[in-house]
């Protein structure tokens, strides 16, 4: 799961470190715009020579090119990290976006309250905390099988 408590269930302290799922890793991406590029050539073969080749490789090359530049920015944007520290006393979650923003959020530990909406959300079973008079989301990115098992664990944990 993209997901993960660092502490152990028992720890004074708790972690629980979330992060969308990359499916395609680095090598992976570029082994698979190698492989598009070179069967999008193989058809071409029989054109080697001839001046129709240099006519339609600009835009062979265009279209390795916006693929690979779609894959980089889809792998940019999935930079995600949440983090969910559960202490004695306060609950703080801090989301870093892709491009480097941080938003935060804390609450008395105490008072934390986990929802899921089952439809509500925008997404199927919608995770949020609540507390100091603000609901913010965890864990959107996950998938839904996955954020019921998160709605599940965190209210296991608060629980204590």
């Amino acid at each position: 799961m993209p997901y993960r408590w660092t502490t152990e269930p028992d720890a004074r302290v708790q972690e629980l470190h979330l992060w969308p799922h990359n499916s395609l890793p680095q090598h992976g991406m570029a082994a698979f715009v190698l492989a598009t590029f070179t069967l999008i050539l193989i058809p071409a073969l029989p054109l080697l020579g001839s001046v129709v080749l240099w006519g339609l490789l600009p835009f062979v090359l265009g279209a390795v090119w916006a693929m690979y530049f779609a894959l980089r920015r889809n792998r940019r944007a999935r930079q995600i990290i949440e983090v969910l520290t559960l202490d004695a006393d306060e609950t703080h979650l801090t989301r870093t976006e892709a491009d480097g923003r941080v938003q935060a959020w804390d609450c008395n530990r105490y008072w934390t309250q986990v929802t899921k909406y089952e439809d509500d959300g925008p997404v199927p079973h919608y995770v949020t905390l609540k507390g100091k008079g603000r609901e913010v989301e965890i864990g959107a990115f996950l998938s839904e099988e996955e954020r019921i098992a998160l709605y599940d664990e965190l209210q296991r944990a608060l629980r204590r």
